[in-house]
């Protein structure tokens, strides 16, 4: 518990701070500028622009859009399986892009635009493959989504977060 006083204005401000379990879904649709289509979703508490599935524990957007670290570009969304599952995001993943594009979506072409899921456990493995493979007989085998562990996670650059916003486009 955190107590604030702030006495010129004779203000108390208590604060009780909980521990939410939250579970993470990393998956790369395209340019992680969409993390826009994850933010409205009820149970995602909140979502973050990255690099993953690189060589390298770093990266930065020049050497990711280089071809020089493997990285691809992704979102992150912290989520509450209270009221939001791991198999829900995974089939809201597949409705949010092309999954039968290789290295691109729509205008977006290049290695760091492939569509692909990053699993933390064998259970979030478990389940991404079975929507793949669900979404894979719909599209005739023509799916061309990696699932992969996660590999050297990066936070982008402040100014890709929330760049939609920033720039009054959606």
């Amino acid at each position: 518990m955190v107590l604030v006083f702030d006495h010129s204005n004779i203000l108390i401000y208590i604060y009780h701070q909980t521990k939410i379990f939250m579970q993470k879904f990393i998956g790369g649709i395209g340019c992680f500028w969409d993390e826009t289509k994850y933010e409205e979703i009820p149970g995602v508490i909140s979502t973050e622009c990255g690099y993953c599935g690189g060589k390298s524990p770093t990266a930065s957007y020049e050497q990711v859009c280089g071809g020089n670290t493997e990285h691809i570009e992704v979102v992150k969304v912290e989520f509450d399986p209270k009221i939001l599952s791991y198999e829900e995001l995974t089939r809201l993943f597949f409705k949010f892009h092309d999954p039968t594009t290789p290295n691109r979506q729509g205008l977006n072409v290049g290695y760091q635009y492939r569509s692909e899921i990053f699993y933390n456990t064998d259970e979030e493995k478990g389940i991404a493959e079975k929507v793949l493979d669900e979404m894979n007989k719909k599209l005739n085998g023509k799916v061309v989504t990696k699932i992969s562990k996660i590999k050297n996670y990066v936070r982008a650059e402040n100014y890709h977060q929330d760049y939609f916003k920033k720039k009054s486009l959606k």
